[in-house]
């Protein structure tokens, strides 16, 4: 019941045009896990929380966020990753080519740190594409026009409306959307 709330809080203020950040009580499991304040990484291991490997890959991290953020590696399967490091030459429109073994390495980290947990029958290769995204973010629960607003641009914007993502924080408790 509590999505349902927050649902409905995040589209009256998307109505009235306000942002503030929208809270629901927490029943997650949160074992093992730690605040962005305690350099968040995984503690006891449940990969379907896309939360920041502690020890970030310092290529991973240059090379992937001169354009967007670095997103963090459990937000896709290993073979959803695979594709989009072989795909780098043609990466959404754009040539994000780097020498193979660079592209090895951040590659190995991508893999190594995907999610284990999340499955499906093809391997996407937006994050975007993938079920678990369009369900939290399909128009039952964002409606379209907020996608058109400029500041976001598009649902792959994630730190816009998740300013801690690139610590993999996504909890609708932080999330603010912009006017």
């Amino acid at each position: 019941m509590k999505t349902g709330f927050a649902k409905g809080i995040v589209i009256a203020l998307l109505a009235a045009g306000m942002v503030m950040p929208v809270a629901h009580a927490d029943d997650d499991d949160d074992e093992g896990f730690f605040s962005k304040r305690n350099k968040i990484r995984y503690g006891g291991e449940n990969r379907g929380k896309p939360l920041q490997p502690a020890n970030i890959n310092p290529k991973f991290q240059q090379e992937c966020s001169e354009c967007h953020i670095a997103y963090v590696p459990g937000l896709m399967s290993a073979e959803s990753w695979r594709r989009v490091m072989a795909g780098l030459d043609q990466h959404f429109g754009s040539d994000a080519s780097i020498d193979a073994q660079e592209n090895q390495e951040i590659t190995d980290y991508l893999v190594s740190n995907a999610s284990n947990r999340w499955s499906a029958p093809t391997a996407p290769l937006r994050i975007t594409e993938a079920a678990w995204f369009k369900r939290m973010h399909g128009s039952h629960e964002i409606p379209p026009r907020v996608w058109k607003n400029p500041k976001i641009n598009s649902p792959a914007n994630c730190a816009v409306c998740h300013p801690d993502a690139v610590f993999g924080e996504f909890d609708e408790d932080g999330l603010v959307l912009p006017r």
